[in-house]
């Protein structure tokens, strides 16, 4: 059974950046990067917190990324960056990416910025909200590994390709949406692994097109074409899986044309021989100026008035609330700074074991 620990928030942030430093990033750059991930974790995002610190570490071992980050801007306009990331951190390049995207907004009422030969950057939401605190529109899409299939189609193609979206209210939180096009993320089969538990009919596909549980032979078939996650509305078309199908695909042109970067198959760290490489993953970042179109506090009271209706609109029998995205993230956060963060046994082992590599046995869980 896993029994999960509760540690203080400042306790993981500071084992994640002494582990990255250990590893060579840089200290400023360790500190983005652990900063991305903890607030994953106190958002309630377990699948993209301290349970992805290992997976970066493996990353700067074999060489898929490079702890040192050096970006380049390859095109410019006054609204518009193309950057390399020449595989770098993921979270340094793109809150560098963001950053430029939040400095043309403000300058010429909207910027965008493609991102090529980067790496996994975390919570795709981190990122407008960085636009959000400016008081600005963030937007944010990624492409990933592959691993979800076409409608119709039994093989992964697609990665989770997630799209963040944020807009600044005249409420304490922002609204934030930011989810995969898949139904289940990666990640969270890698969650169901930990706890050994099986997943639930329709989020995966074996080759045969049939339902696939087994989370420990799901992650081993995701590498080998074997599982396919589905498609946001499931398969087929009954549920209208093509939309999900369709969103993906719209990341991922978004995410590769623009940049002239890899894509789908392009994206799965490894060679034709077999050997592992950079994924050169791409980003797309934009900001948008609100006061282009009308003023801050009109805004914001319109969004505020939209999500307020929403959730006070009629309820279903045997529910006591409707939610608007980022709503039960935002909650979640006070809890987390309040009372810590969980984490499961199996993850303190995986960390526990960093800490002894990198010798930083005072982190110890």
């Amino acid at each position: 059974m896993d029994i999960p620990i509760i540690v203080p928030v400042q306790v993981l942030l500071s084992f994640a950046i002494d582990v990255f430093i250990a590893a060579g990033v840089p200290s400023g750059d360790a500190e983005i990067c652990a900063d991305v991930l903890i607030t994953s974790d106190i958002r309630g995002i377990e699948s993209h917190g301290m349970s992805r610190l290992k997976m970066y570490i493996d990353r700067i071992i074999d060489g898929r990324q490079r702890p040192v980050t050096e970006i380049t801007i390859e095109r410019e306009t006054p609204s518009t960056a193309l950057m390399d990331g020449h595989n770098g951190m993921g979270a340094v390049i793109s809150t560098k990416a963001m950053s430029l995207a939040i400095k043309k907004a403000k300058e010429v009422g909207t910027g965008t910025v493609a991102v090529r030969n980067s790496t996994h950057f975390g919570i795709a939401g981190y990122y407008p909200l960085m636009a959000v605190k400016e008081d600005l529109i963030g937007i944010c899409v990624t492409n990933t590994r592959p691993s979800m299939a076409p409608t119709f189609g039994v093989q992964p193609m697609l990665g989770t390709n997630p799209i963040a979206f944020g807009a600044p209210t005249d409420e304490r939180e922002p609204f934030l949406y930011d989810g995969a096009t898949s139904i289940i993320q990666r990640g969270k089969v890698e969650i169901h692994a930990r706890k050994d538990i099986p997943l639930p009919e329709g989020y995966v596909l074996d080759q045969n097109g049939a339902p696939a549980v087994n989370p420990h032979e799901i992650l081993s078939g995701l590498n080998n074409d074997i599982n396919s996650l589905l498609p946001l509305g499931g398969q087929g078309e009954e549920f209208s899986g093509y939309k999900g199908y369709g969103l993906a695909t719209i990341v991922e042109i978004l995410s590769a044309s623009l940049q002239n970067g890899n894509f789908l198959t392009g994206l799965t760290g490894f060679s034709e021989n077999g050997t592992k490489q950079p994924f050169g993953i791409g980003h797309f970042f934009q900001a948008i100026a609100i006061d282009a179109f009308t003023s801050a506090s009109e805004f914001k009271k319109t969004t505020g008035d939209i999500l307020r209706a929403l959730r006070n609109s009629k309820r279903a029998n045997g529910y006591e609330r409707i939610f608007t995205a980022g709503e039960k993230e935002a909650e979640e956060s006070i809890k987390s700074h309040r009372n810590g963060i969980k984490i499961s046994s199996n993850l303190a082992v995986e960390l526990n074991k960093l800490a002894q590599d990198y010798k930083l046995s005072k982190y110890l869980f």
